[in-house]
């Protein structure tokens, strides 16, 4: 294959995917600015990759793992840095909780509240719930991009959604008190 054919190839395949790795590394990487960041970081990859990509090849599933292990190496690294920030600075960093003062916004703080559960779940279950709930993958598919088995990922969102009922309904608990 010459240089041209790669390229358009590249581009017919895995373009059209970029909303939903900008999704995943968005979810994983909880900010959007290093989400895109990411998203340009796994393309990149992906391209230098691609001659290797075989016919028959889940697209979306290669790209989205690509994406996957981009963000948890800029995760592992960004923990790491982390880990001498002084705790003035990080308690700066916790998001106010009030409630909204108005009815109207009701729907918004339920989005963000189901949101910031889905931002304390372990990194495996947030990743699971994303591509299956948010992303609408096929069990077959998260095995793929996660690299485990598909009784893993079943189970792995099981507990996911386990844990998200107890903080959305420990929330709940909360905001009637």
């Amino acid at each position: 294959m010459n240089e041209e054919h790669i390229r358009e190839r590249f581009e017919l395949l895995l373009l059209p995917l970029m909303n939903d790795a900008y999704n995943l590394a968005r979810w994983l990487m909880r900010n959007p600015h290093d989400a895109e960041e990411m998203v340009q970081e796994a393309y990149l990859r992906a391209f230098k990759f691609f001659s290797g990509f075989r016919e028959g090849t889940n697209p979306r599933a290669w790209l989205l793992r690509i994406v996957r292990n981009t963000c948890y190496t800029a995760l592992a690294s960004y923990e790491r840095r982390m880990q001498e920030v002084p705790l003035e600075e990080e308690a700066s960093r916790i998001p106010d909780s009030s409630p909204f003062p108005s009815a109207v916004l009701s729907r918004k703080a339920t989005m963000e509240t189901v949101r910031a559960a889905i931002d304390t779940l372990d990194p495996d279950f947030r990743e699971a719930i994303v591509l299956r709930e948010m992303e609408g993958l096929s069990y077959k598919e998260i095995s793929e991009i996660s690299d485990v088995p598909i009784g893993t990922v079943m189970s792995r969102l099981s507990r996911a959604r386990d844990q998200l009922a107890i903080l959305l309904l420990e929330r709940r608990k909360k905001d009637l008190l």
